[in-house]
C-alpha cells in the first residue's frame, strides 16, 4: 500500500489517510477523484482491517459503478465483491428486496420504466375520470417525480396544494400510489423515497443498516436530490464516517431535481469535518484551465478553487465568428480536419451543442465532408422519432403507395387509429386495388371502423391531398413542411405536453422547418420528392467511412465525465449558451458551470464557435455572442475571427450599466426580438417586457438578459 500511496500527490494521499469523520472531497475536473475513492477503499480494508462488506460506495451510473469495482477489486482481489459499490437505485433495490415486508411491497416487487409509468398514469386518469387534454399526463408524472424526489408523498402534496389544479394532481397522485401498490411495482423515483423514508419510520431497520455500513462514501455529491441526501444521513449515522466526493462547479443537474446546496453546505451539516481540494487537473494543457477557471470564477455561490496543471500550456484556444450556422458547421469540419492533419483520431474528437436541434447543420456538414460520427444521448436528427412523424405525412403525400409511412401517421398523433384500423384499411385497399394512402379517403366504405375512426381518418386523408394539392400548385417547401407539422397536430400535441423533453422536439420540428427552407435555396428546381431524396441520402450509413473511429456529437449535459484531445463547442451566443431560460440569478449560474463542464472535456484543443445569425423558429435572427466568451482571458484566445466579440456584446447585452428602463422604454432582446417595458420590479433589477413578436409578457433580469435600450 505505500507503494501505491506514492502514485498519490499531496491532497489526494492526505483525503485517502484521513479514515474516521466527515470528510469532504472538492475534487475539481480531470483532478483524479475515481483513484482517491478506490484507493481509500483499499487503505482502509488493508491498512485499518474494515471489513469490506462494511463499506458502501455510491455513485450515480452503472459504468461508473462498474469501473470503481474493478479498480478496487485490482488493489484489493476477492474481497472487493463485498463490497456495496453500486448506484443509488440499485442500493435501494437491494435494502428493498430484503425489507419488502416492513416496506409493505413484495420481494418480487417489480420495476416500472417511462413507458409503464405512462401508461398506468392513463389508466389512472379513466378510473378518477379526468381529461387528459387538460392535465398533460407527462407534466403530472413529472411532478410527482418531482414531489417524490423531496420525499413528499400524495397526502403531502394536497397539504401543499395552492389551487384546483394542485387538487386535481393530488388525486391523481394518491391513484398512482395506490394502482403502483396493487400491483407491486415501483417506479424509479418510489425506490429512493420508499427505502428513504422506511430508514426513517422503522428504527430497528435503520440501526441494522447504520451498524453495517462503518463507512459511507459518495461520489458526484453535487448531484444529490433531496432523497438521497436524506438517505446518505441516515445511513452514516451515528459513526458519521461518510466521504462526500464532488464538485460545486459542476453542479448541472438542477432540472432534475439536484441540489448542490448539498455540497456547498456540507460543513453546516458536520461542521467537523475535514476539507481536502484537489486542485491538480491531469487532463488539460494549462490555458484551457485558465480560461475554464476565469468563466466558472464569476459564479457567486461557490467554493473558490482553480485548477492548475504540469503539463503545460499548450496550444491556445481558438474563438470563430461565423455569419450562420451553415458557415459554424463549414468550420466545425474544418477543425476536424486540421485535427486530423495533426494526428489526432476521430474517436478522440467531439462537438458539443447546448440543444440537440442545433446538431442537424453539423451533421449535414459532416456527411457530406464523409467524415464518420456519432450522436451520443439521442438519434441522428433525420432518426429522431418527432422529425420521422413529420416526414411521414410529406412521404404518403407524395407516395400513397408508401406503406410504411402510412401506419406511422395514423399513429401520430394519437386519435384512435391504431394497428386494427391500419389493417383494415390495408385489407380494404388490397381488395379494391388502392394505394393504402389513397384508401384513407375511402374511410366511409371501410367496413368495422367505428364513427370515430371513420372522422380520424377522413381528416387525415383530407390532410394528405391537401399537401398534395399544394404541392402542385407551387407551395415552398418550408410551407409544407408547417402545414405537415401544424395541421397533423404535431406541434399541438407536443405543446400539450409541455415537458421540456416536448420542448425540445418542438425545437426539432422548427429545425426541420429550416432544412426545407435551406434545399429550397440551394436546389434550382426544389420538389417535395427532391426533398425527400435529399434527407434520405443524408441518413444513408454507406456515405460514412468507418474505419477510422467516429466524431462524436453529443450536448453538453452529456459530455459530464468524458474528455477529447480535441474539443468544439458550438452554439456560443447569448439566448443559446447561456440558454434563453437562464434569466435568473441561479439559472444563469447553472449555466456558467455547464460551460465550465464542457471546456474542461478538452485535453490539448478547445474551439468555441459563434454565429451573427441563426435559424430559429422558421425564421432568421441576429445573435450576440455568448457573455461566457468575454469571460475568457484575452491572452487565452489566438483566434478571434469574425466579429469582436467583446464589442458586439458590450452593446447589447448589459443594461443595468446604461439607462434604467422604464415602462414604456422600447427593448431589443437577442432571442425575443423588439419589445415594450410594461413594468420594472425589485429596484430595477427586474423588468417586465411584452414582445412584439408573440404578445408575450416575460420576466427579465435588468443586469443579466441580452437587450438593450432601442430609440
Amino acid at each position: 500500500m505505500a507503494d501505491l500511496l506514492d502514485d498519490l500527490n499531496p491532497p489526494q494521499r492526505d483525503a485517502v489517510l484521513h479514515t474516521d469523520g466527515p470528510l469532504l472531497v472538492l475534487a475539481g475536473a480531470g483532478s483524479g477523484k475515481t483513484r482517491v475513492l478506490t484507493y481509500r477503499i483499499a487503505h482502509l480494508i488493508r491498512n485499518h482491517d474494515v471489513a469490506p462488506w462494511s463499506i458502501i460506495a455510491i455513485t450515480f451510473t452503472n459504468k461508473a459503478a462498474a469501473e470503481m469495482r474493478e479498480r478496487i477489486a485490482v488493489l484489493v482481489g476477492p474481497a472487493a465483491r463485498d463490497i456495496w459499490a453500486s448506484t443509488f437505485h440499485s442500493a435501494c433495490v437491494r435494502i428493498l428486496r430484503r425489507e419488502s415486508d416492513a416496506a409493505g411491497y413484495r420481494r418480487d416487487f417489480a420495476i416500472y420504466d417511462a413507458d409503464d409509468q405512462l401508461r398506468l398514469m392513463r389508466a389512472c386518469y379513466a378510473d378518477e375520470e379526468i381529461d387528459p387534454k387538460r392535465f398533460s399526463p407527462r407534466n403530472v408524472l413529472a411532478r410527482i417525480s418531482d414531489a417524490k424526489n423531496r420525499l413528499v408523498d400524495a397526502e403531502g402534496f394536497l397539504e401543499e396544494a395552492t389551487g384546483f389544479g394542485d387538487e386535481v394532481l393530488a388525486r391523481l397522485y394518491r391513484r398512482y400510489s395506490a394502482r403502483l401498490l396493487a400491483a407491486g411495482a415501483m417506479d424509479f423515483d418510489d425506490l429512493l423515497m420508499v427505502a428513504t423514508r422506511l430508514l426513517e419510520s422503522d428504527a430497528g431497520i435503520r440501526e441494522r443498516y447504520q451498524a453495517r455500513f462503518a463507512y459511507v462514501m459518495v461520489d458526484e455529491y453535487q448531484d444529490t436530490n433531496h432523497a438521497q441526501y436524506r438517505l446518505v444521513r441516515l445511513l452514516a449515522e451515528p459513526q458519521r464516517n461518510i466521504c462526500a466526493v464532488g464538485d460545486d462547479d459542476q453542479g448541472i443537474y438542477s432540472w432534475r431535481g439536484a441540489d448542490v446546496r448539498n455540497i456547498l453546505d456540507f460543513e453546516r451539516d458536520y461542521p467537523d469535518a475535514h476539507v481536502v481540494a484537489l486542485e491538480q487537473n491531469y487532463r488539460s494543457y494549462g490555458t484551457i484551465l485558465r480560461a475554464a477557471n476565469a468563466v466558472v470564477a464569476r459564479n457567486r455561490g461557490r467554493r473558490p478553487k482553480e485548477l492548475w496543471t504540469d503539463r503545460g500550456d499548450g496550444e491556445p484556444l481558438r474563438v470563430l465568428g461565423c455569419r450562420d450556422e451553415h458557415d459554424e458547421a463549414r468550420h466545425v469540419l474544418a477543425e476536424i480536419e486540421r485535427a486530423q492533419a495533426s494526428g489526432t483520431s476521430l474517436d478522440q474528437i467531439a462537438v458539443f451543442y447546448r440543444t440537440n436541434a442545433q446538431s442537424r447543420s453539423i451533421e449535414d456538414q459532416l456527411v457530406r465532408g464523409r467524415v464518420a460520427y456519432t450522436v451520443v444521448g439521442g438519434p441522428r436528427f433525420y432518426e429522431r422519432a418527432e422529425v420521422r412523424d413529420a416526414l411521414a405525412y410529406l412521404r404518403a403525400a407524395a407516395n400513397p403507395a408508401d406503406e410504411i409511412a402510412v401506419a406511422r401517421l395514423l399513429g401520430v398523433p394519437k386519435r384512435g387509429l391504431g394497428p386494427g384500423s391500419l389493417l383494415k384499411l390495408a385489407g380494404y385497399a388490397s381488395t379494391h386495388g388502392f394505394a393504402v394512402g389513397d384508401a384513407i379517403a375511402e374511410a366511409d366504405a371501410i367496413p368495422g371502423l367505428t364513427t370515430a375512426q371513420r372522422i380520424a381518418l377522413a381528416r387525415t386523408g383530407s390532410l394528405l391531398a391537401e399537401l398534395a394539392s399544394a404541392e402542385a400548385a407551387g407551395m415552398p417547401l418550408s410551407g409544407l413542411v408547417a402545414m405537415a407539422i401544424d395541421r397533423s397536430g404535431l406541434r399541438a400535441a407536443l405543446m400539450a405536453d409541455g415537458t421540456l423533453d416536448a420542448q425540445a422536439r418542438i425545437e426539432n420540428l422548427d429545425e426541420l422547418e429550416n432544412v426545407a427552407a435551406e434545399y429550397e435555396s440551394i436546389d434550382g428546381e426544389p420538389t417535395l420528392l427532391g426533398f425527400l431524396e435529399e434527407v434520405a441520402l443524408q441518413s444513408d450509413a454507406d456515405l460514412v467511412d468507418q474505419s477510422h473511429g467516429q466524431v462524436t456529437l453529443m450536448t453538453v449535459h452529456n459530455a459530464k465525465g468524458l474528455e477529447f484531445d480535441v474539443v468544439l463547442m458550438t452554439g456560443m451566443e447569448e439566448g443559446i449558451f447561456p440558454h434563453a431560460r437562464a434569466d435568473e440569478p441561479e439559472t444563469l449560474e447553472e449555466e456558467r458551470r455547464l460551460c465550465y463542464v464542457g471546456m474542461t472535456r478538452a485535453r490539448q484543443r478547445l474551439v468555441l464557435t459563434h454565429a451573427e445569425t441563426r435559424a430559429i423558429h422558421g425564421g432568421r435572427e441576429y445573435r450576440l455572442p455568448s457573455r461566457f466568451l468575454t469571460e475568457i482571458p484575452q491572452d487565452a484566445v489566438s483566434v478571434r475571427e469574425g466579429a469582436p466579440v467583446r464589442a458586439a456584446f458590450a452593446g447589447a447585452s448589459q443594461v443595468r450599466a446604461a439607462v434604467p428602463l422604464e415602462a414604456g422604454d422600447t427593448v431589443l432582446h437577442a432571442t425575443f426580438g423588439e419589445g415594450v417595458v410594461t413594468g420594472v420590479e425589485s429596484r430595477g433589477s427586474l423588468v417586465r417586457v411584452r414582445f412584439t413578436r408573440d404578445g408575450t409578457e416575460r420576466r427579465l433580469m435588468a443586469g443579466a438578459a441580452p437587450m438593450r435600450k432601442v430609440g
